[in-house]
């Protein structure tokens, strides 16, 4: 009997430090807004707002650092009535998240309104997204690229593909509605697989002609309706370079922006090194090579502007480490290191 309530209190215990953690609280607040357009307008009176103009994110520099600043809704309807706009403008917002003490966070385009008069009061800039993803903090650049994914959603999604008819957003930004159709549209992501092959003691990475001039990363490839991961990963590896994967496993995932909403899904993949000769598909790629742990090393060192030598070449370098090819790249050489 001593047991069982033993049993009975620690599951109680359990359950009660699960309902009232920081992180259940969290999420179920912001399950609250997505559903609630009362409450959401309440929250955003008291929330905090990332904006953007045509999908790029303004940011502010101090001193080498990039800042994303956060402005309050006081300081959004000072700027809205400076553009001589109404406070309506707010509720085009998005909710992107909260903080641990339930401070709403929104994202805003002002596209439609003049940017060098917004830069000048706010004294910043608005900066391509792939750019700013590089120069600010790691939780910043995860907030950007989610906000200008949905951001992006909403500016695709104004029509229902069936009817032809406007759609309407809920306050909160997590849903679209054609009346006449009845038909509720949801964000989707596109899953993607961006696999490191090794044959033991290389690994294998690949450019492509628009990447940036010594840029090499590893193969990646959009999921094909049906396929699992371990099935894109096997064909994108033949169609790209030609290699039969003997065995993969998984390591991470990480949402990308680009060229839309993705979600990468990191793996490595091993093929025999007795088969290891590559036969790259140059409709698709402009480089694919074996690099041993050495160059690798260097590589990881290298920054871009750094790469170029006085012949006008470039050095090999790799994405920086806010990009999932990265850690990849950074686990393989913890393996050949260990």
């Amino acid at each position: 009997m001593a047991a069982i309530y033993q049993a009975v209190n620690r599951r109680a215990s359990s359950l009660a430090c699960r309902l009232h953690s920081t992180y259940v609280r969290k999420m179920r607040y912001l399950n609250e807004l997505k559903e609630d357009d009362g409450l959401c307008r309440q929250a955003q009176t008291s929330g905090t707002f990332y904006l953007f103009h045509n999908l790029s994110p303004f940011l502010q520099k101090a001193g080498k650092k990039y800042l994303v600043p956060q402005l309050g809704a006081a300081e959004m309807k000072r700027i809205l009535e400076k553009l001589k706009e109404t406070e309506q403008w707010i509720e085009k917002s998005v909710l992107i998240g909260c903080s641990d003490e339930h401070v709403p966070h929104f994202a805003l385009d002002l596209g439609a309104l003049e940017k060098s008069v917004i830069e000048s009061e706010l004294q910043g800039s608005f900066t391509d997204l792939r750019k700013a993803l590089f120069v600010v903090d790691g939780n910043d650049s995860s907030l950007l690229a989610s906000a200008q994914s949905l951001l992006r959603w909403h500016d695709s999604h104004q029509y229902c593909s069936k009817t032809g008819q406007p759609t309407q957003k809920n306050l909160s930004g997590s849903k679209r509605v054609c009346h006449a159709s009845g038909i509720t549209y949801y964000p989707q992501m596109s899953p993607v697989v961006i696999t490191l092959v090794s044959d033991g003691s290389r690994c294998l990475l690949a450019r492509q002609p628009s990447f940036p001039q010594g840029m090499y990363t590893a193969l990646s490839g959009f999921c094909d309706v049906g396929e699992n991961v371990e099935e894109t990963v096997r064909r994108e590896v033949a169609e790209e370079v030609g290699l039969e994967v003997e065995s993969l496993w998984y390591s991470a995932s990480q949402h990308w922006p680009f060229p839309s909403s993705c979600l990468m899904i990191a793996c490595h993949a091993s093929v025999r090194a007795q088969q290891a000769e590559i036969s790259m598909n140059s409709l698709e790629l402009e480089e694919a090579r074996w690099f041993g742990l050495e160059e690798i090393v260097e590589g990881l060192k290298r920054e871009p502007r750094s790469s170029k030598q006085d012949d006008g070449s470039f050095l090999p370098w790799f994405p920086p480490k806010q990009a999932i090819a990265h850690q990849l790249i950074c686990e393989w050489v913890k393996w050949q290191t260990s």
